[in-house]
Order: structure tokens, then C-alpha cells, then sequence
């Protein structure tokens, strides 16, 4: 995947916009949890004097006034309070222990912690099927679906002083349409994710375009069906920010 091109996305923009816009002022400090490509890290020096960034591998990227670290998420290097706020947005829902890399995120905070995920996100929609193993994964690699409540139930002890949602999201599946397009394999998955199957660690690739006529069959009702009951969800935001203050 390119992540240039998906930065540079009108919805991505405004992801970005909206959490640079409730970041706290006047901190000295920032930890930018999950790294990745130094999105996020390249902007925080406008709003922090000291960033650092940190990611499961030393980082690549060179920002000036960045500090980079390798280290997980479950397991800070870092002591108490090290940091005015932790930053961390499209992170936790990738991370299986997510109750534990909370608690650190709590524990090195002196004073707010921001959060980005997807909201209330049905990982049964564009979920891909592993050529390797044949066994299932949820669209991005994502691990976990969230939504407001169970966000304070992961930091309980801190208040939220701000909230707000970006984007639109009425996609949802069932049982029968999961099944259908699992039988199908999945052949319009999320296969373009950066991310490996999270059960054998195999890169994931589309199935062949040439499948057996009872495969397509599978899949064009999955798809039927998905379309329908699109008409009658509710939508709601793609993304949940929230600030959450000690």
C-alpha cells in the first residue's frame, strides 16, 4: 500500500486536520505511539518542543526536533509520567494485548492522552482470506473494533474532555453474507494492507482471478445481500478521537 497516496486522501486530510485540531496546548512533550511512516511525528513539532516517536522497529524517518525509539507498546521504555501527553491514532486496534499497551500509555502520561481508531468498525466487511494458511483476517490487521464506551473502559481511571468523529460509515455484514464470502475466499478483501496475516505471518494476496463458477456464485450474493441490508444501518462515524485527561 501506498501510504503517500492514502495521506493525501480528502478523507485522510481530514482525519489529520481533526486530530491535530484537539490536541492539547501548551505541553512541553509528546509521545507519538506507533509511529509508522512519521506522519503524525513530522507535524507534532508545531505543537510540542520535544517529540518522540516510537515504534515496534527503530523508526526510518529523520524530523528535526524527533527523537526516535524502538520499543512495544505493552511495554514502554520509558518511566512514569515521562511525557506531557501520549499521541497515538490508528494504533490500537492492531494491538492483540490492547488493555495492556493502555495502562502504559496511562502510566507514562503526565496529563492527556489522544486517540484515534476506527469507530464501531464491522472487521467482518472486507476481511481477506490467507493463501498460506486459508485461515481468515480481519480487514488492515485490525484486532479489535471500538467504540466510546469500551475506550473508557480501557483508560478508567482518566476523564474525557474532548470527543469527535470524522467520515462516514454505514458498511455492515451478517452472518450469512460473512459465511457466503468466506466460502467465496474473500476475493475482494482488503488485500492491498501492508500488514501480514496476523496467524502465520505469510504476506496476503487476492485469490485467483479464474475460481470455480460456485465460488463467484458465493460471493455475488454475499455482495447482494450486503447491499441490501446497507440501505437500513444506521451510519455513523468512520473515526472516534477522543482526548482523555489524568
Amino acid at each position: 500500500m501506498d501510504l503517500s497516496e492514502y495521506r493525501a486522501t480528502a478523507l485522510e486530510k481530514e482525519r489529520t486536520a481533526d486530530l491535530l485540531r484537539i490536541l492539547p496546548r501548551g505541553r512541553t512533550s509528546v509521545l507519538d505511539l506507533g509511529a509508522r511512516d512519521g506522519h503524525f511525528s513530522r507535524l507534532l513539532p508545531q505543537y510540542f518542543p520535544a517529540v518522540t516517536a516510537l515504534d515496534l522497529t527503530m523508526p526510518v524517518f529523520a524530523w528535526e526536533r524527533v527523537t526516535k525509539v524502538a520499543g512495544d507498546a505493552t511495554n514502554l521504555p520509558f518511566p512514569d509520567e515521562a511525557f506531557d501527553c501520549v499521541f497515538c491514532a490508528e494504533v490500537l486496534e492492531h494491538i492483540p494485548a490492547v488493555a495492556t499497551a493502555c495502562r502504559e500509555m496511562a502510566r507514562v502520561a503526565k496529563h492527556e492522552i489522544v486517540i484515534g481508531v476506527p469507530y464501531r468498525q464491522d472487521t467482518r466487511v472486507g476481511r481477506t482470506t490467507c493463501l498460506t494458511c486459508a485461515k481468515h483476517n480481519s480487514p488492515w490487521g485490525h484486532v479489535h473494533a471500538f467504540d466510546e464506551a469500551r475506550l473508557r473502559t480501557l483508560f478508567p481511571a482518566l476523564r474525557v474532555i474532548r470527543k469527535s468523529f470524522v467520515g462516514v460509515n454505514r458498511e455492515h455484514a451478517n452472518w450469512l453474507s460473512t459465511a457466503l464470502m468466506d466460502w467465496a475466499g474473500n476475493p475482494w478483501g482488503t488485500y492491498a494492507q501492508e500488514e501480514p496475516c496476523v496467524h502465520c505471518g505469510a504476506r496476503l494476496v487476492p485469490p485467483p482471478a479464474e475460481r470455480p463458477v460456485w465460488r463467484k456464485m458465493c460471493s455475488a450474493a454475499a455482495a447482494r445481500i450486503n447491499r441490501i441490508q446497507r440501505a437500513f444501518v444506521r451510519p455513523h462515524g468512520n473515526w472516534i478521537h477522543i482526548v482523555f485527561s489524568k
